[in-house]
């Protein structure tokens, strides 16, 4: 159960675009492409669901998580590409 959700909450998406818990990954998902890492981080971020939350609602472990955000921070959306991680770690 996710322990922190902030219902009727946007916060300013990685595009620019507000985004809700409603329009982020569904759980479950098992391909993520840069967009939707990049809306999860921006969703942590802004305080819509946790990094546990997050982290529990799509089945990642936390330092996946970490590395999403670590890389997000570094290099923006484009560092979150799965064919150019290599290349920002």
């Amino acid at each position: 159960m996710l322990s922190h959700i902030a219902h009727g909450e946007v916060v300013v998406g990685p595009d620019g675009r507000t985004i809700s818990l409603t329009d982020l990954p569904t759980p479950g998902i098992k391909r993520w492409v840069t967009r939707r890492k990049a809306e999860v981080v921006a969703a942590v971020k802004g305080g819509l669901l946790t990094a546990e939350d997050a982290c529990d609602r799509y089945s990642l472990t936390k330092e996946e998580y970490q590395g999403w955000e670590r890389l997000y921070e570094r290099h923006g959306v484009k560092g979150l590409r799965t064919t150019r991680l290599q290349n920002y770690r």
